[in-house]
Formats: structure tokens, sequence, C-alpha cells
């Protein structure tokens, strides 16, 4: 499957190093040419001679080792790899890599690679959980550098909590989908709605919300890439359409709903992502209203505006029902209000995220998501740590594509 693919894989000095002999064998399995760079620590927990078995090319562990910087070797790696995979990255290496020190072979080689970087972070909860960790991931994300996991769990230390390395089969089928573009999603029709609505008092002034629509935007982007028609339903937004989507603009609830409803007969997946106004003025006026001269407040009375997620539930369906995403933005209790909506609205999915978390939710370029979903007979909640707001949009695209 990864016949000829070039993966650099680089091992720093956490515990979960035992597993990346497994992760090595899955890749050289798969036909990929693999080479391993070890720092310092890592040699504590596996040794170079076992990842040069598996792999079945040397081991580098050393910037200023005679033999392989005759060439240069550090930007020979860094030239050859068309994947550079960092497993487990520390907190310590996760630093050096936002803030560009190059101070061993695998920094080295991190800054100057142009290949495309996968992180597989591994720590102690604490440690991960910690402003510093996150802001430092959150610059890496915007750099478009992809992460996977931690996981949730019992660590070595004992703690509970996120901070297991992503499992060798979990970021094997992750270099793939970066390495092999995939079109899971051909045939599709996919209906995504994105950003806030517009609710008029007068000609000048509005009711509306802080939704920039980046992550329905992200969905429908990733959507066509991966082969599906995509009709994207957008509220105000200064974004540019995702190359071969059909966009439609509306400004209200009113509007949204109207071509909502249109284009659901024809579609095999609606992905609700719209911020929409819960309320509406009740009347709107024609002119602008002015200050009271009396110094009094004026009132503005409103009205609900309709449950677009909720209508779809009682909906006559011409043809099979379609998959239905629907999005929460919650400020506490995320996983109970998530569950409570996934039952009310009829979805097949609800993504529920944090929007008072830094770097999440609303006007950022990352996302820390809350997925509910029906496995069986039960219903499941899983977190996703924080990601771009791409790849969130494949998390959920994956899931859809596992239901569809």
């Amino acid at each position: 499957m990864l016949a000829g693919k070039k993966i650099l894989i680089g091992m720093t000095g956490g515990i979960a190093a035992y597993k990346v002999p497994e992760l090595v064998r899955l890749l050289v399995q798969a036909n990929a040419k693999v080479r391993v760079v070890m720092t310092k620590g890592a040699l504590a927990f596996v040794t170079p001679l076992t990842m040069q078995t598996i792999s079945m090319h040397p081991v580098s562990t050393d910037t200023f080792d005679l033999t392989t910087e005759a060439t240069i070797g550090h930007i020979e790696l860094a030239d050859w790899a068309d994947l550079f995979v960092i497993a487990p990255a520390t907190a310590n290496v996760i630093a050096k890599l936002t803030l560009g020190i190059a101070d061993d072979l695998l920094t080295t080689i991190a800054l100057a690679c142009k290949a495309k970087l996968l992180i597989a972070p591994a720590m102690n909860v604490n440690m991960w959980n910690h402003v510093t960790v996150q802001n430092n991931i959150a610059i890496l994300v915007q750099r478009n550098v992809s992460i996977i996991g931690p996981c949730i769990g019992e660590l070595a230390c004992q703690w509970i909590g996120f901070g297991r390395m992503a499992t060798p089969d979990d970021i094997f089928k992750r270099s793939s989908q970066l390495l092999l573009p995939k079109h899971d999603l051909k045939g599709l029709h996919i209906l995504v709605t994105a950003g806030p609505t517009h609710e008029a008092i007068d000609p000048f002034r509005y009711i509306t919300n802080r939704s920039s629509g980046k992550m329905g935007f992200a969905l429908a982007d990733a959507a066509v890439k991966r082969g599906a028609l995509v009709t994207l339903i957008s509220g105000p937004v200064s974004l540019q359409t995702p190359l071969g989507a059909t966009r439609i603009d509306i400004q209200s609830c009113n509007e949204l709903q109207e071509a909502v409803l249109k284009a659901a007969e024809h579609a095999d997946v609606i992905v609700m992502a719209a911020a929409v106004s819960d309320y509406r003025p009740k009347i709107f006026s024609s002119a602008k209203l002015k200050k009271n001269s009396l110094g009094q407040t004026p009132t503005i009375d409103l009205k609900e505006n309709p449950d677009i997620l909720g209508g779809l539930q009682s909906m006559q369906w011409k043809k099979k029902k379609p998959f239905i995403v629907g999005f929460a933005a919650e400020t506490e209790h995320i996983e109970e209000y998530a569950k409570k909506k996934y039952e009310e609205k009829g979805c097949d999915l609800i993504v529920a995220n944090p929007i008072n978390e830094e770097h999440a939710g609303f006007q950022t370029d990352t996302n820390r998501v809350y997925l509910v979903y029906k496995q069986g007979n039960a219903i499941q909640g899983s977190w996703l740590p924080l990601l771009s707001k791409q790849e969130v949009a494949d998390h959920i695209l994956d899931k859809i594509s596992e239901c569809t």
C-alpha cells in the first residue's frame, strides 16, 4: 500500500518508545521505506539494533557521526523523507519544535525537513494539560503539523487521563492518510452548513454570534478532497469557497431553513455546522432605530427561530434518510449536553465543542471536540485532542464514512 513512500521515524525518550518497533513493522509490511533517528533519551528504552533489524536500515543517533556526516547526513535524511513521524513526542521535543531549537540530530532534521510532519505526543496528563504544552501544540497545528493523540487511559505514572501515545495501528493509518489521498466519499452528496446567521433589527443592526465559519468550510473542503459532491450553505463570512464545492449564501435563520430543506432531499449526509441565532426580533424596523430623546432604553421583543436541526427528524424523506450531523457549542457540562442533544434531535452524530476554551470554538484555526454516536445499541462519546480544524474535519468525515 505504501510502496515507494519514504518515512522517517523520530524516537524520543519516553516510555511509549517501546511501541514504536511495532509501528515500524507495520510500515515495512506495507512496503514503505523506513529510516529511524533516535535521541539519547530514546536509547534508554529501545536499542538501535532493534530498530535497525526491523527497519532494515542503519539507525541514526548522533549529529556529529563522522560516517553519516561525511555526506551531511542530517540534511540527506531531511531531503529523503516524504513523511517525518515523531513518536513518542515528549513535552520537551514539542517545545523544541515550537521554538526551532536544533540541539540534537532529531530536532536538526525537523528544522531542515520540508516533508509532512506527524507527531504522536505521549506524557503525563498534567504535563499534557499544562498551558505551555497546549500553547505549543496550538502553534504547531497552525503551522500545519499533524497531531495524533494522545489517548485517554491509565498512564505509566499511574495517573489516568490524556497522555497515552496513539496506538501503532492508528499512527500507521494516519501516516497512510497523509501520504495517500482518500476517495472514500466518492458518490456521496454532502450538504454542509457553516457560519453565523444575521437576524436584522433594522437596516443597520442585527443579532448574531461569533462564528467564523472555519469549521464548516474545513468540512466542505475535506469532503470535496475525499470525492464527495458538496453543497455549502453559508452565513455571512469572509472565507474563500472550497474549490469544487457549490456555495449558497444566506443571511437569516429563515433563509438557512429554506435553503437546507431545498437541498436536503438530494443529500446523503447533512452536516449542520452553522451557528444559528436562537432568536430574532419580532418586528423588523424599516428605519434605523434612534436614541430616545428622553433617555429611555428601547425594548426589542424577540421570538424563537425555527429549530432546523430538530425539524429534519420529522421530515418525510422521498429516499433513504440522510446521515445527520449536529453541532453543539457549549460552555459547560459538554458531555452531558452533547448526549442530551443527540437524543433529542435524532442525529446520527453530534460534535460538541467548548467555546470558552482557549484555542477551541469560534474564530480559531484549532478545535477540541467531543463526538457522540451510537455503537451497537449503546450511545458512545469520545474526545478528540486539540487539532487543526482541517484535521477535526477529517476525523468527523472518518466517522461518517464508517457509518454510511
